[in-house]
């Protein structure tokens, strides 16, 4: 959520800060804004809603100064609006911020009390003014921040712009990211390195605790001690191609295309194909001695760990928990010595499931994780890097980080079979040819786009629809539900399809749409029981299944869809393309903004 971007070099800095906010609308935002230090005055310029809005009232009031601050923001405190918007300023400092200020009342009322004016309902201002009250007390910038920052409770990101140093500009980071960037005779600040990549490639990631002291010349970074440190610079390789919607109407639908090739790519660094081996990254840890696996993530993650469950247990059979990220650390799980702890993110920044990798740490729990981004926060802190390989995402609603996850997770659950003697060679062998089946499957499955384009007319008019689906294809119905309701805004539930009969279905009529998901195999013919129930009650079913299972099950139904026949392993790959399609085209057809549906953000840095 939120996006920052700051630079102090020696031109004009407004438009390449306008483009970095672009750079960051896919983390979701809902107004944003930019402050420059120019003619020892800092001036800003804000507005509600998308950045055509804010782009039209810089065209209006340009925004000249060669250092400056920007910001998307995604409402926590305050409603979204231009006095809501950052940066927040007073006559010596501005400041933008991801995150919360959790002692923010205690802070505004003892500053009140003093006597400063407050303009906005957000817990950033309280930054401002305490930075800001001591510099016009005559103390230092760096020393200003120095100790306001040991007054901030919460998660933060922060850049923050001085009137009276127009070279300056200071970054901090608690619980929520920000990089550096090293250019020449100019240094910025951003959220993630996608935002700085028309700027620089060389980027230095702050770690827990980390502030910044950024001037044109260099940088100098302190540790939560205020101890000098070095931080490491890596070449970042983002580039802008990376963001680029190529021919594709929306980001949601670029990515939806993009599987077949990022879960080949994901699927080269676990699967030695021609040896009919898995390959994992070598662990520290001994992976036999593993006695039980707890899986913690948040929504689209939270159902691949669904999924994964089902492989852990039928594959290794160790036994395994799930958890909601935001859920796990407060029903004070029980986390017994031998257990393996694996957290999956997207960003591997969300702040729910990073505070839950600290609590399974302090727990003495061995920490894996799977993320997208191989130098994020939870990528560091963790015993077991499992990378996924899906390239930036930038539509809202995940789709290809969904699948790489999924591939990753296949992968490793057989690796963690065969480290315990559950999995034979011939075994293994055969899991690697049905990995390695996915992607032209994946392929296969959106040969059928225009199909589920149609499909999709019976749906974009339904005030409720139902996604049903048994084993593994249970989690994609609750991920098929949740990406209607993220982006077409249509309520919708997904349940265990055996589960109907016991309240669901007292909603069925002829006004509900039941999405069936039922590949054939082992639970069709329970799965299509369940379907038969929906129809007798007049339900209207969209079953989604293979050529056999639609010949068999398909006679009655609103509308099929026809998806190639793969194994039951790689199916849950393969049958994320027509619920992400569906979705999608029903919210083309709603008209809804696709790439950032409202009220959400890509990544949730606050709890």
């Amino acid at each position: 959520m939120c996006g920052i971007i700051g630079i102090v070099g020696d031109d004009d800095v407004t438009p390449r800060l306008l483009d970095g906010l672009r750079r960051l609308e896919y983390r979701g935002y809902d107004s944003a804004g930019i402050a420059t230090d120019h003619d020892g005055v800092i001036d800003r310029r804000r507005a509600a809603g998308k950045l055509d809005n804010l782009a039209r009232v810089l065209a209006a009031e340009p925004l000249p100064g060669k250092t400056g601050i920007a910001h998307t923001r995604w409402a926590t405190h305050g409603a979204p609006t231009e006095d809501n918007a950052h940066p927040h300023a007073t006559g010596e400092v501005a400041v933008v911020h991801n995150g919360i200020i959790e002692n923010f009342k205690p802070l505004r009322d003892e500053l009140i009390a003093r006597g400063r004016l407050f303009t906005s309902q957000t817990d950033t201002e309280v930054v401002a003014h305490l930075i800001s009250e001591q510099v016009e007390a005559g103390v230092d910038p760096v020393e200003a921040v120095r100790l306001t920052l040991k007054r901030l409770h919460g998660a933060f990101a922060l850049a923050i712009l001085f009137r009276s140093r127009p070279d300056l500009l200071i970054g901090a980071r608690l619980g929520s990211p920000l990089v550096v960037g090293h250019g020449d005779g100019e240094t910025y600040l951003g959220s993630d390195a996608l935002a700085l990549a028309p700027l620089t490639q060389r980027i230095a990631y702050l770690e827990e605790g980390d502030w910044v002291v950024a001037t044109r010349d260099g940088v100098q970074v302190y540790d939560r001690d205020d101890q000098p440190v070095e931080r490491a610079v890596t070449i970042s390789g983002a580039s802008g191609a990376m963001i680029s919607k190529g021919n594709h109407r929306h980001y949601m639908l670029k990515e939806i295309y993009e599987q077949p090739i990022v879960v080949a790519q994901t699927l080269r660094s676990y699967v030695r194909r021609l040896e009919g081996e898995i390959a994992m990254p070598a662990a520290d840890f001994d992976l036999t001695a593993v006695n039980r696996v707890t899986i913690v993530a948040c929504g689209t993650s939270f159902y691949a760990g669904m999924v994964a469950k089902y492989w852990f247990e039928q594959f290794a059979r160790v036994p395994v928990d799930i958890d909601v990220a935001s859920e796990f650390r407060y029903r004070e799980p029980v986390l017994e010595p031998g257990g393996l702890a694996l957290f999956i993110s997207q960003s591997g920044e969300t702040a729910d499931t990073l505070a839950a990798l600290r609590h399974a740490r302090q727990a003495g729990q061995t920490i894996a994780v799977v993320v997208n981004v191989p130098t994020s926060t939870m990528a560091r802190e963790a015993d077991l890097l499992l990378p996924t390989h899906a390239g930036p995402e930038i539509g809202v609603a995940s789709t290809k980080a969904f699948t790489c996850q999924l591939a990753v997770l296949a992968a490793f659950a057989a690796n963690l079979a065969r480290a315990k003697g559950r999995l034979s060679d011939e075994e293994e062998r055969r899991i690697v040819r049905h990995l390695s089946e996915a992607p032209a499957a994946l392929n296969a499955a959106l040969a059928y786009d225009e199909a589920i384009e149609a499909v999709a007319a019976q749906i974009v008019n339904a005030r409720d629809v139902l996604y049903l689906g048994r084993g593994p294809d249970y989690p994609l119905a609750l991920e098929g539900a949740l990406k209607l309701k993220e982006i077409s805004y249509i309520h919708a539930e997904g349940y265990a399809a055996g589960e109907m009969k016991h309240g669901p279905i007292a909603l069925i009529d002829e006004s509900v749409p039941v999405v069936v998901i039922a590949p054939s195999g082992p639970l069709f013919d329970k799965t299509v029981s369940n379907m038969q129930e929906v129809q007798a009650r007049g339900g209207r079913v969209i079953l989604i299944s293979d050529y056999d299972g639609v010949e068999q099950a398909g006679e009655n139904c609103l509308a099929t869809l026809t998806m190639p026949k793969v194994h039951p392993l790689i199916a849950p790959l393969v049958y994320a393309v027509p619920v992400q399609l569906l979705a999608y085209h029903v919210a083309v057809a709603k008209g809804t903004d696709v790439d950032q549906p409202r009220n959400l953000a890509k990544s949730v840095t606050v709890e």
